[in-house]
């Protein structure tokens, strides 16, 4: 794949043709709707913007892949950076190009505590996306092979931070799908923005010997090439070039000098048939004696990307260690181009035949997510989905002769609940190679392994979480003690996010209220509140994120009250402004809403004053209301007034508690006296105990202080009639 040419949509075309006419049309209106999307965009290089989805497509266009995912190419940024939508997509093309456009579009509505958490969220998107439909990721590893080709135009800063991201997901995931043309491309760029010294070392180290190490491999390939003319099998040779980070890594990882890296001499043989591939193997190693350890078969025993090849180093016609990679054609173009051989589209046939369906191929990364479904947690997703990604892999057996991959480092536990989920909750021993081993021991490559259970057992033991190397087992164990525990992780939960509320200073009964709890537990799709308290018990989510959930209304509300604050502080009025609404003068402040506050009640005759609510306005309350007792809230408090001459003509609603004897007509007493009063009712509801003492609460409309004692006399000479006062609610 160039680096440097920069394609265009005839240029795409040309490498599509593979396609049918119809498929090229499709493709030709995917490029026509991204051009006039993009129009008027430019890039950081100063290139308009639709070069990169031509780019992008082109990629895909090598990779063999189909019409709709090349035309998703064309189209993978217009959701994100235009106008357009993903149900327009729908309608101008289909539902299929729009799920796949959607799975690369990043989330850009939600607000998040960090980037880090908000570029967690995308991934997982992504990933999940990519479960459903692989070509997902293919758009994506595209996307970001032409991003790190242009990766210069961006600042310092930026280039370390997309290109750590590449080599810590995006590489290994090329690498987990097969696809070392875009792999070797990833991380050898990447390596240039991360460590430029070691990288630009390696690449004039390579330049010094090259001829030479071009000479012997020529060598080698003619004394190849007669011995295979003698037994009739075909060939074709190539030198393979090895890898910068490949060189590099080996440096770091094994403390090696650029000369003691053997394998950047060798030989790749492309042959007809398997059969082929192991007489080519056998006059290899009869020219020249083959070094101890290093023969790898890949064809017997494929890697989980679907790689297959033979792999030989032996002792060269120079004593020079030489590696040899033999396998064939088709093994080849699955290396290099991995899961995406599988969409070569040939006379609209979508999967070449024989090869089966490619997304059962996809079993290893669906296991990751099913492991995962139980967190929230979008980073602890995306640090388990690192894990599984970089991990060497163990193919240990069954007793059956069953091949079991497993992480290397894997354990006896691993392996149970790979098997299944109740052998692991029931495992209590195991025999590796007929011998018992204990829980710890770490399995090796063609280990047979036999797990012994019992249905007496008390289940998984919370320190096989710590033993644990894959998220599959460490989530199912988990899985058992969230059912096992569930009442205790539901109180300790709930005291872990109470805690974590008062360590960020919030106010306990403001924040978990019903509404803003069950809020949360939607937004995390949790059933019930109390689901969401025991995720937080078991470590199925952490305090700190349900934290930031429950709390981000408040703080939206915070930024109201500066701007609040703000206008009173900073932007004093010559007058005073009233609210005829109210009858209430704010001092210093127009354009506010101002209103009489609920739980009191003032009227006109009681001293007041002003407290700027959270995004509404002034609530004015009596200045002996309990709710502003408390220390917090003097900074929001204000000076207020009644507005004079305005308590004859306005009406105010204040709520009464009358305490009497329950007797026939009580009621009828009672509002009588009040309507007399000229005091209209707006509401009345009572009880009785079983001493026959009565409850009754009145809400009244009346003009001022003086009118509402009036009322209260009146009310309190009522035959049987205990006590009368205003509520506070």
């Amino acid at each position: 794949m160039s680096r440097e040419k920069i394609l265009t949509l005839e240029d795409v075309i040309e490498i599509a043709s593979y396609l049918s006419d119809d498929d090229i049309k499709l493709i030709r209106r995917a490029f026509e709707y991204a051009y006039k999307a993009h129009e008027n965009q430019y890039r950081r290089s100063g290139e308009p913007y639709i070069i990169h989805p031509v780019q992008v497509a082109s990629i895909l266009a090598k990779l063999g892949l189909d019409a709709e995912t090349i035309a998703g190419g064309f189209l993978h940024d217009v959701v994100e950076d235009t106008d357009k939508t993903l149900k327009d997509i729908e309608e101008a093309f289909n539902e299929e190009i729009a799920m796949l456009v959607d799975g690369v579009t990043k989330l850009g509505k939600i607000q998040y505590k960090s980037q880090e958490a908000q570029q967690a969220e995308n991934h997982r998107k992504m990933f999940i996306a990519m479960s459903k439909d692989i070509r997902v990721i293919l758009i994506k590893l595209a996307d970001r092979v032409h991003n790190m080709r242009t990766l210069k135009y961006l600042p310092p800063e930026k280039q370390r931070r997309i290109a750590n991201e590449t080599l810590e997901i995006f590489a290994p995931l090329a690498h987990r799908l097969g696809i070392s043309a875009i792999k070797w491309e990833l991380e050898d760029v990447a390596l240039r923005y991360l460590n430029p010294q070691q990288y630009y070392r390696i690449v004039n180290l390579m330049k010094q010997k090259r001829e030479e190490r071009e000479n012997y491999i020529e060598e080698v390939m003619i004394e190849v090439q007669k011995q295979l003319e003698q037994v009739n099998i075909r060939a074709e040779f190539s030198g393979r070039p090895k890898h910068i980070y490949s060189i590099y890594r080996k440096m770091m990882l094994q403390n090696k000098q650029f000369d003691e890296i053997y394998d950047l001499l060798a030989v790749r043989i492309i042959v007809n048939s398997i059969k082929d591939c192991y007489a080519v193997l056998g006059i290899i190693h009869t020219c020249w004696k083959p070094m101890p350890g290093r023969f790898k078969d890949y064809i017997a025993m494929p890697k989980p990307n679907l790689y297959q090849s033979l792999h030989t180093t032996v002792i060269g016609p120079k004593g020079a260690p030489l590696e040899v990679q033999i396998r064939t054609k088709e093994m080849h173009e699955i290396a290099e181009y991995g899961i995406a051989a599988h969409w070569a589209y040939k006379e609209g046939k979508s999967v070449k035949p024989g090869k089966g369906n490619p997304e059962e191929k996809l079993a290893w990364f669906r296991e990751i997510l099913e492991s995962q479904s139980e967190t929230n947690d979008a980073e602890e997703f995306m640090e388990s989905l690192k894990v599984e990604l970089f991990a060497d892999m163990v193919y240990v057996f069954t007793p059956k002769g069953d091949v079991i991959e497993l992480p290397k480092g894997s354990i006896p536990i691993d392996f149970a609940y790979k098997i299944h989920t109740e052998i692991g909750n029931h495992t209590i021993g195991t025999r590796v190679n007929g011998k018992m081993e204990p829980l710890d021991y770490q399995l090796k490559n063609g280990d047979i392994v036999e797990v012994l259970t019992s249905q007496h057992s008390y289940g998984p033991s919370r320190d096989w979480l710590n033993m644990t190397q894959t998220s599959q087992a460490r989530n199912k164990i988990k899985q058992f003690f969230k059912k096992q525990q569930r009442e205790e992780n539901v109180i300790k939960g709930k005291e872990l996010i109470e805690k974590e509320l008062r360590n960020l200073g919030y106010d306990l009964k403001e924040v978990l209220k019903e509404e803003n709890l069950q809020r949360v537990a939607d937004r995390f799709n949790f059933i019930s509140i109390d689901d969401m308290w025991a995720a937080v018990g078991y470590q199925g989510i952490t305090a700190s994120q349900i934290a930031t959930r429950l709390t981000d209304k408040l703080r939206e509300q915070k930024k109201d009250l500066s701007s609040t604050l703000d206008q009173v502080q900073k932007k004093p009025l010559s007058k005073p402004h009233r609210r005829k609404e109210t009858g209430v003068v704010v001092e210093g402040v127009d354009n506010l809403l101002v209103r009489l506050a609920k739980c009191c009640n003032p009227v006109p005759g009681d001293e007041i004053i002003g407290y700027i609510t959270k995004g509404r306005g002034v609530s004015v309350h009596r200045k002996n209301c309990p709710n502003l007792n408390d220390d917090d809230i003097k900074d929001r408090l204000l000076q207020v007034t009644w507005e004079a001459g305005n308590s004859e003509t306005k009406q105010y609603q204040v709520d009464l508690e009358i305490s009497a004897y329950d007797r026939r007509g009580l009621l009828n007493d009672i509002l009588q006296t009040v309507n007399e009063l000229g005091a209209n009712i707006v509401g009345v509801n009572g009880k009785t105990d079983r001493n026959k003492i009565a409850m009754i609460h009145l809400s009244i409309l009346i003009n001022n202080i003086n009118h509402l004692k009036k009322a209260v006399d009146q009310i309190k000479q009522i035959k049987d009639v205990y006590t009368v006062k205003r509520v506070v609610q």
